[in-house]
């Protein structure tokens, strides 16, 4: 078999085996195929598409280049979830404690911000001294001990698409869906959770912008799961402004302990338990939505959701005093309230403006080298249907400097449009698909 005529056959818009698949991705995995080689066929896939089988085929070869985790081995069943990035989604913050108080466990690993995207990993990082660079052992152990652990990805799980993805940012094929879904997929497969739930974002501020195009997405990743062998549930979520109101790291994980305490962000409270309900019905622990959802509700109203974030925090080394007491993360030096120039109702408040914006301040990363400062970032006050008057707080910017303070100023009154009418409050999900 020559890598050169799979790449023909793609081109030619011919259903590639799984022998071919897995040839051409061991190939390039070693280095037997080249990149330019890989780049071509990354292409071809891009114009001529995948059926669902290749995709799955691809998916599995991808999964299988490197290490696979049996978590089985650990717990009788574990969850996961994944959200494919957004503006401010703290979702895993919360949801993962909640649903491993409601006795199902969650062993999660997650990723860095890249982009206008905020990363999980990064925002627990705010806290002194947490962990995210567990061995296999040591989270295999976690899990069976304590049914909840969050880590970063061990370069060992999916190692063929971390080659492939580095090749598509730099060769324009990005986007092309079943390399996102198989990408997404392999990783979740290779991470070794029976049971996954995907939050699929749409919207100004996500990489997904259109429903058709989410939705076409999530299916595939869906039919990915089923021919895998995993339960799969995927939701799709808006993102056309920020999911709650905190933007940045420190401030995030300040939302989200705001929130495990029974407070927090309507918007954003409501979508964990959304999500939290979806875990407990595909991990065997509430035999519908609604029962997942009052088992959810009582874990958050009890305290022990918060109980479990607390004691994730302590096992993995992080300082506990900094969730205890939120006001001990420090401050930026500059933090500014920007004001309404007008009255009327809030009409757009642009979602990858306001992370671009983030980014900026140095919360995240133009590059993976960038370094993260967790102290800035901004707090959105107001949602999209939202009355105000001129004057009326629009956003707090914690900034570095004076200089990113101005250049944050600029760029948020530019996200935001005021209308003089009425304007209809975003959904929070447009569907689920399973």
């Amino acid at each position: 078999m020559r890598a050169v005529d799979v790449i023909i056959k793609k081109r030619d818009k011919g259903t590639l085996t799984r022998e071919e698949i897995e040839f051409f991705i061991e190939g390039f995995t070693s280095g037997k195929i080249p990149d330019y080689q890989a780049a071509a066929w990354a292409m071809a896939v891009l114009l001529n598409g995948m059926t669902d089988q290749e995709t799955t085929d691809l998916t599995l070869a991808m999964a299988h280049s490197g290490e696979m985790l049996d978590l089985s081995a650990a717990v009788k069943i574990a969850v996961d979830k994944h959200s494919t990035g957004g503006v401010g989604d703290k979702t895993t913050l919360v949801v993962e404690p909640l649903v491993a108080a409601c006795g199902l466990p969650v062993g999660k690993m997650s990723g860095r911000g890249l982009g206008f995207s905020g990363g999980t990993l990064d925002k627990m990082e705010s806290i002194p001294g947490f962990q995210v660079n567990l061995t296999r052992e040591q989270f295999m152990e976690q899990l069976a001990k304590e049914g909840l652990v969050l880590a970063g990805q061990s370069a060992d799980l999916a190692p063929a698409d971390g080659k492939l993805y580095a090749l598509r940012d730099v060769t324009g094929t990005v986007q092309s869906i079943p390399l996102i879904a198989s990408s997404v997929m392999s990783k979740k497969i290779a991470a070794g959770a029976q049971a996954i739930v995907l939050d699929v974002k749409i919207g100004n501020g996500a990489f997904m912008t259109s429903l058709e195009e989410g939705r076409r997405l999530a299916q595939l990743m869906v039919a990915i799961g089923k021919l895998s062998g995993r339960t799969t549930v995927a939701l799709l979520s808006d993102m056309n402004q920020p999911l709650g109101f905190a933007v940045g790291n420190a401030l995030e994980v300040k939302e989200a302990i705001e929130t495990l305490q029974n407070g927090g962000p309507h918007d954003f409270r409501e979508h964990c338990l959304v999500v939290a309900s979806h875990l407990l019905r595909v991990g065997g622990r509430a035999a519908d939505i609604q029962t997942g959802r009052e088992i959810a509700e009582k874990a958050l109203a009890s305290g022990s959701a918060w109980q479990a974030f607390r004691r994730l925090v302590q096992i993995q080394g992080g300082d506990v005093s900094y969730v205890d007491q939120p006001e001990k993360f420090p401050l930026a030096p500059v933090i500014e309230t920007i004001s309404a120039p007008q009255s009327g109702v809030i009409r757009m408040i642009h979602a990858r403006t306001v992370g671009e914006t983030s980014v900026e301040l140095g919360a995240g990363r133009a590059v993976k080298t960038d370094s993260i400062d967790h102290r800035v970032g901004i707090i959105v006050h107001r949602k999209v249907g939202e009355t105000i008057r001129a004057g009326d707080a629009l956003f707090t910017v914690h900034a570095a400097s004076p200089e990113s303070l101005a250049y944050a100023r600029q760029r948020l009154l530019a996200a935001v449009e005021i209308s003089s009418g009425p304007v209809e409050e975003l959904p929070l999900f447009y569907g689920v698909i399973e």
